[in-house]
């Protein structure tokens, strides 16, 4: 979160509109122009724990965290702006929980990329606050309307879930494979054998189903589970609560929030950050990881086959196999041996 999104670039051509107004920003915030943009007033709501981070640092407790919103985030905001993220149901989620506490009148503006489908907004909010394009710049759309009415807004109807070996897993708009197990975890979980003991730490969660099938078929392991993402920290509990599985759940940055050692450490970690292609969490799960195993403890990841984490791997921990791999995924394994630096 340094250089401004080409969508906060374009909201900089705005500046001058927003001197007097007080603004509650919410969405795919990727930089820091929240903290700094001149208005009357400006707060944040963010799903994101490491965008929250960056801005709570600069704006203290109004910058807040969570799943959804509610009163004492707005405050007296009068405006929304909304960075459109590339998930479509996740926006329609925030916008609803969002509007739903706007006041009537308010000035609500969506900035986005085009190819994140930001030309959706107009239609998803025609019947709350009507759109029209202000600008058009960076590859990104400028949209403006006023809130006419507020919609309805209900947590516990947009929970969802789906059945997995027996299994419940609970999920939320914004979670990663939302709609059932994706092919990269089924590779990694085809991996870990029964019977497996000792501390197991789960990093990017997700809906939890990794952990909670390593669990089913080995009771033993004592799970953490962490995430950045406040609808995966919310599903994991869920799904760890309708599984009748004990674990903690808990809001990282990677390993920021993360106490103690493990045993193993397993994840199918991103590269993505919204939009833009980012190997910086992997790489940050990669290199940290030797500081929270135990001597003999492993990490074991699913990748795409064309990102090239063997070379941060051998850097890292001087060893790596590739226990499982497909034509589009391999599971790599790597094991803190004596004399690896815990740096």
């Amino acid at each position: 979160m340094s250089a401004l999104t080409p969508a906060s670039e374009v909201l900089l051509r705005h500046s001058d509109d927003f001197t007097e107004s007080r603004v509650l920003f919410a969405g795919d915030l990727q930089d820091d122009l929240p903290a700094r943009f001149e208005t009357a007033a400006s707060r944040v709501h963010t799903q994101q724990f490491h965008h929250w981070q960056v801005l709570s640092a600069q704006m203290g407790e109004d910058a807040q965290y969570g799943l959804v919103a509610d009163a004492s985030t707005l405050g007296d905001c009068n405006t929304l702006i909304y960075y459109w993220p590339k998930n479509k149901p996740e926006a329609q989620f925030q916008l609803m929980n969002i509007l739903s506490l706007m006041p009537v009148g308010s000035d609500i503006f969506v900035v986005g990329e085009n190819r994140s489908g930001v030309r959706s907004a107009e239609q998803m909010l025609a019947e709350f606050s009507p759109l029209n394009k202000i600008d058009s710049a960076r590859r990104c759309g400028f949209y403006h309307g006023r809130l006419e009415k507020q919609p309805q807004f209900d947590e516990h109807s947009w929970w969802d879930e789906y059945q997995h070996n027996d299994m419940t897993i609970k999920t939320l708009p914004g979670v990663f494979s939302r709609d059932g197990l994706d092919t990269g975890s089924k590779l990694l979980l085809s991996t870990l054998t029964a019977h497996t003991k000792g501390k197991v730490l789960d990093v990017g969660c997700g809906a939890g189903v990794l952990a909670v099938t390593l669990a089913k078929h080995s009771p033993k392991v004592r799970l953490t589970l962490c995430d950045v993402s406040a609808p995966a920290v919310a599903a994991s509990r869920a799904t760890l609560a309708a599984n009748e599985i004990e674990g903690e759940v808990i809001a990282s940055n990677v390993y920021s929030e993360v106490n103690g050692r493990f045993d193993m450490i397993i994840s199918n970690p991103p590269f993505h950050d919204g939009l833009q292609t980012s190997l910086d969490a992997a790489h940050q799960l990669i290199r940290g990881a030797v500081r929270h195993l135990n001597m003999g403890g492993e990490l074991r990841i699913v990748a795409n086959a064309f990102l090239a984490y063997p070379d941060v791997l051998d850097e890292t921990f001087g060893n790596h196999e590739v226990i499982a791999q497909t034509g589009r995924f391999k599971v790599y394994r790597s094991v803190v041996m004596r004399g690896v630096k815990k740096r």
